[in-house]
């Protein structure tokens, strides 16, 4: 009897999928937990053990979450070119629980306590953990499985539940610990959350059937000044924890690098878009660097969900539900839960609207997101001024901020991550995403610069609210404004992505061309009758 290829190679299987799949489900759910539970009480901690003025607080915060986003650049190139993303991962979430361990050590706090330094190191382990495992444990999902199955997208749905189901519980569970139990309670969760992920993941190892492994080992055990290679790049990576420990702390040159690199990566799109691609390619890495450009405002404004909105929840919202203070920091497990429960209704929705035509193009979800981003904003304004001077704000403008910012996000970062794998070339593509994440990085840096806007007020009150308010009003008409602006002009960036031409076709158009000798702007007619 026949047996069917695919089915031996994969080996057993649960619901249908590799097992493979499950274990690398909970190892990123636990990472998740550990992760978004400490960011939930992160600027807390900052402010009420470290006691640091708003103002700084906000920068550190904006600092530590741009970094958390440029290091899986570095992490996905070691894994690609050495590593191989299994050990990528093993190694990050070591790095990570060493990280979350740290921070469970609080010390008597202050600014004068020795024990701030260790909590700048565990800062510094953390972002190179999520580093290496962000940027890799993705990848061996889609390497389980071959190339036009069918079960890869209900796959990385699966997966993507199980970030935010992570994001979700840690959200609740390390929030309420470190606010009502102390912080060492909260961050020790958060510890044991990456550890749990870290057991699941060396346990899983079989189910992964090979996946993942290094591209050359005979490469990787190449000694290198004496090293093997392998031993080489982890000690060059804890150098890097010693290099992040020193940037976390000295904030504004994170800002000027990021600075200084995006506009160097910028240069370099324009310079090869206008001298080496044709003019399909051209087209598409413009439109690319259109919605690229978009990130930063978008991530600067929805990450203040927490820094400043954290804080104006604990100072200034009534939080008394059915008899209960919820403690702020639980209200972070709000855009988790939305996720969870919308996004399949907007999944189903751009089906349903593809049907008849009626579907939104990439640049218009782009815009539409940043309109419900600042609505958000603008709601929770007026639910402010309806209360009135003196009173607290109303939880439910609570819930509407984070639903408002929940749909924005499930516009745009979908969207945009495939919009990069279409738009770049091949040869690009790496270079394209690792700019996404750059861009996305220089906005949470830019959110810790408008939260620190906000801060420094301490609590007054004045007409209407708060001093935050004017600052959320201003941003929300900026976003609702670049929004609009962005739909108007989605017509024209919707024919720089030239849809309308099928990938194989165009690569295989050009490859004749410059067999022909050609000039590669030569190929558009071609493109369109291969068509």
């Amino acid at each position: 009897m026949a047996t069917n290829p695919a089915k031996a190679v994969e080996g057993k299987t649960f619901l249908g999928h590799p097992r493979g799949l499950f274990v690398l489900f909970f190892a990123e759910m636990w990472e998740r937990f550990s992760y978004y539970g400490m960011r939930a009480i992160l600027i807390f901690y900052l402010l009420q053990h470290w006691l640091f003025a708003e103002e700084k607080a906000y920068v550190i915060y904006g600092a530590y979450t741009a970094l958390v986003y440029i290091t899986p650049v570095i992490g996905g190139y070691l894994a690609d070119r050495w590593l191989g993303q299994r050990k990528a991962v093993q190694f990050g979430a070591i790095l990570l629980v060493i990280g979350h361990g740290l921070m469970a050590f609080e010390g008597t706090g202050g600014q004068d306590s020795p024990m701030l330094n260790v909590f700048w190191l565990a800062l510094a382990f953390i972002i190179m953990g999520v580093g290496f495992l962000k940027a890799n444990i993705s990848v061996i999902v889609g390497q389980l499985y071959g190339q036009g199955d069918p079960r890869r997208d209900p796959a990385f749905t699966i997966f993507y539940m199980g970030i935010n189901l992570g994001a979700f519980l840690g959200s609740i569970i390390v929030g309420y610990l470190g606010q009502t139990w102390g912080w060492g309670w909260g961050f020790g969760a958060a510890g044991v959350g990456m550890l749990l992920g870290l057991i699941v993941f060396v346990w899983g190892r079989p189910a992964l059937l090979g996946h993942g492994e290094a591209p050359d080992p005979a490469e990787l055990k190449r000694p290198v000044m004496g090293i093997q290679r392998e031993w080489m790049i982890y000690l060059w990576a804890l150098v890097g924890v010693v290099v992040v420990w020193f940037l976390v702390q000295y904030q504004s040159i994170v800002g000027g690098l990021l600075g200084f690199t995006g506009a160097a990566v910028v240069a370099y799109f324009l310079y090869t878009a206008v001298f080496r691609l044709d003019r399909i390619d051209r087209d598409r890495i413009l439109a690319a660097l259109f919605l690229i450009a978009l990130q930063p405002l978008f991530w600067a404004l929805f990450e203040q969900a927490g820094s400043s909105l954290n804080v104006y929840t604990d100072e200034q919202v009534n939080r008394n539900i059915f008899g209960w203070e919820v403690p702020a920091s639980m209200f972070q497990s709000l855009n988790a839960a939305y996720i969870i429960l919308l996004a399949p209704v907007f999944a189903w929705l751009w089906l349903w609207l593809a049907k008849r035509g009626w579907e939104p193009s990439t640049p218009a979800k782009f815009g539409l997101g940043l309109i419900q981003l600042g609505a958000g904003f603008l709601v929770l304004v007026a639910g402010v001024f309806a209360t009135g001077s003196g009173n607290l704000t109303p939880v439910i403008f609570i819930f509407l901020i984070y639903l408002l910012h929940t749909m924005g996000e499930l516009c745009l970062s979908p969207v945009g991550l495939s919009a990069m794998t279409k738009l770049a070339p091949a040869k690009l593509m790496s270079l394209m995403m690792g700019t996404w994440f750059l861009s996305t990085a220089g906005g949470n840096f830019i959110g810790g610069l408008i939260a620190q806007a906000t801060g420094g007020h301490g609590g007054e009150v004045v007409a209407g609210g708060t001093p935050v308010m004017d600052v959320y009003s201003r941003i929300g008409w900026i976003a609702v404004g670049v929004g609009v602006a962005v739909i108007l002009v989605s017509p024209f960036i919707k024919k720089l992505m030239h849809e309308d031409v099928d990938n194989a076709h165009h690569d295989r158009s050009l490859a004749g061309q410059r067999e022909l000798g050609e000039p590669a702007g030569a190929g558009t007619r071609t493109d369109q009758e291969l068509l």
